[in-house]
């Protein structure tokens, strides 16, 4: 098993049905729960630890997932509100290294993700069938749909928190 991706890449689909995007609602909604139960009762050190040889420490992994998921937020917010707007990256990599991502307990970063997708949720509750098919221009992955950017971080939350559990279950913590 790759534990880069201990779920498998994410694979972009051409279109997303409507219960294939209510499921991933449902994964997004349960994202931050399941990072809180991922991270529960682990030491200082375990949050020091990488989940896999070469890559980031669990709480680099917790912090990453409310910066890419704000930034996400952001993204989709534009695609409401302007006509196909071109979007910034960020090196999440460099991220990854500030100060507030080694200095900030993983609580904190569990509890923006929690009121951020409460947010998140509510906004993309109501869009209608027309509102999905609405995109952002991403300077590396082209045209994205709003759709396949929830099918994105629905799969990017898994994908985190499964990579603390691996590690887990690897460590016997």
């Amino acid at each position: 098993m790759d534990l880069r991706y201990p779920i498998g890449e994410f694979k972009r689909l051409p279109s997303y049905a409507p219960d294939l995007r209510r499921e991933n609602l449902e994964l997004l909604r349960q994202a931050p729960g399941h990072l809180r139960l991922a991270l529960a009762g682990l030491t200082a050190a375990q949050l020091q630890t990488p989940y896999r040889e070469g890559g980031w420490t669990v709480q680099q992994v917790a912090h990453h997932l409310p910066d890419s998921h704000l930034n996400a937020y952001t993204r989709v917010k534009l695609a409401l509100t302007e006509e196909r707007p071109a979007i910034k990256p960020y090196l999440e990599e460099r991220w990854a290294l500030l100060a507030d991502t080694q200095k900030t307990p993983v609580d904190v970063s569990v509890a923006l993700l929690e009121a951020l997708h409460t947010r998140w949720i509510i906004l993309l509750e109501t869009l209608g069938e027309s509102d999905w098919k609405r995109e952002y221009l991403h300077p590396a992955g082209g045209p994205t749909s709003l759709e396949a950017t929830l099918a994105a971080y629905a799969w990017h939350g898994r994908h985190h928190i499964a990579q603390i559990a691996g590690l887990r279950r690897r460590m016997g913590w």
